[in-house]
C-alpha cells in the first residue's frame, strides 16, 4: 500500500514542485502511460484523464505531513501547489524506488502548461484510435479548449520525445 504513496511522493520530489491539481493529475497519468509503475486507475473526466485514487492519495499524503499543499490565489481562482516535506523525504528514503528516467520526464512535463498536458493526456487516453479519430474526439470533447490540428501534432511529437527520454534511461520501458 505505502509503495504507491511513495511513488507519488517520489514524483513530486523529482519535479520539485507541481503547481495545480489538474497538472498533477496529467503528469501522473502521462507517466503511467509511459510505462512508469503508477497503479492509480484513471477515467475520462471533464479535463481529461482523472483519478479519484490519486486525489485521495494526495489528500492522505498531505494529512500525514509528507506533502505540502499551498493554496495560492490566482486571477479569480485558487491554485494548489505541491511539494515534498522533510518527513516526506524521510518516508521516501525508506523505499527503494529506482526510476532514473522518471525525473527527466517529470521535469520536462512540469515545464509545460496544464492546457498542453491536458491535450497530451487526452491523446494518450485515446491511443488505441487512429490519429484522425483522436483529433475528432478532441474537437468534440474539448471544443471549449479550441485546440488546433497543429497543437495535436505538437502533442504527438511531445509524446514521442517523452517516450525516447524514458527509454534512453530505462531500456525496459516500451515506447
Amino acid at each position: 500500500m505505502f509503495k504507491d504513496h511513495a511513488k507519488i511522493i517520489n514524483a513530486i520530489s523529482a519535479a520539485g514542485e507541481i503547481a495545480g491539481r489538474k497538472k498533477l493529475q496529467k503528469i501522473i497519468y502521462i507517466a503511467k502511460k509511459l510505462s512508469f509503475p503508477f497503479q492509480e486507475k484513471f477515467t475520462f473526466h471533464f479535463y481529461g484523464p482523472y483519478s479519484e485514487e490519486l486525489t485521495l492519495r494526495i489528500e492522505e499524503l498531505c494529512n500525514m505531513g509528507y506533502l505540502n499543499e499551498v493554496k495560492e490565489k490566482k486571477a479569480g481562482y485558487y491554485q494548489y501547489c505541491y511539494s515534498i516535506t522533510g518527513p516526506g523525504e524521510d518516508f521516501l528514503s525508506m523505499h527503494d524506488l529506482d526510476m532514473p528516467a522518471l525525473k527527466n520526464c517529470l521535469l520536462d512535463m512540469n515545464g509545460q502548461n496544464a492546457r498542453f498536458l491536458e491535450l497530451v493526456s487526452t491523446v494518450l487516453y485515446f491511443d488505441t484510435l487512429e490519429k484522425e479519430e483522436v483529433a475528432e474526439k478532441i474537437f468534440t470533447l474539448k471544443s471549449k479548449q479550441k485546440y488546433t490540428h497543429e497543437e495535436i501534432d505538437e502533442a504527438y511529437e511531445y509524446i514521442r520525445q517523452l517516450r525516447e527520454k524514458a527509454a534512453a534511461d530505462q531500456p525496459n520501458i516500451q515506447g
